[in-house]
């Protein structure tokens, strides 16, 4: 699998998911921003709405979506979750600007239980940032609501058929 933002010599960080294992790719857009190009204000923070997002042709057997949001250039050694909601019902299509799926919302690194819109440091450059939604075969996931993100993707990791990614970036 090789995503387009993994080869963007604009960006230091790695690839978040080049150590995870291959899963099939299903259709992912969103009428917000297109792949690789700049996110719109209105995603950021501090207004932080959610994109709009659609997806479809889940692979046979989904039983619940996950979505994620990824920053892997924040100067940390880790990256930053903006995002993490799981338990969402594979009958979902999609979301709406400024919505939030049904299912579980995790804290993500900025401390809040929503998406929380990029604001790299200024003077940083760019930052990417992994829009994912996650084919899961199981119904629910077993995952703390006071979990991190970073346990709900250690059980993405044995839990997912297939992985779409949108991505866009954004500078200070």
């Amino acid at each position: 699998m090789s995503y387009s933002y993994a080869h963007d010599s604009r960006f230091p960080g790695p690839d978040p998911y080049a150590p995870l294992k291959d899963l099939p790719e299903f259709p992912l857009s969103s009428e917000d921003f297109r792949d690789g190009e700049r996110l719109p204000e209105a995603l950021a923070a501090p207004s932080s709405a959610s994109p709009q997002l659609t997806w479809s042709d889940l692979p046979e057997g989904t039983k619940s979506l996950a979505i994620t949001c990824f920053d892997p250039d924040a100067p940390t050694a880790a990256g930053f979750w903006h995002w993490a909601v799981f338990n969402i019902p594979a009958t979902a299509t999609g979301l709406e600007s400024g919505a939030t799926p049904e299912g579980i919302t995790l804290v993500g690194d900025s401390g809040q239980r929503a998406y929380y819109g990029p604001q790299p440091p200024e003077g940083h450059g760019p930052h990417r940032y992994l829009f994912a939604v996650h084919a899961v075969d199981v119904e629910e996931l077993d995952v703390a609501p006071d979990a991190s993100p970073t346990v709900l993707g250690f059980h993405l990791y044995f839990h997912s058929l297939g992985r779409a990614v949108l991505w866009g970036w954004y500078e200070n």
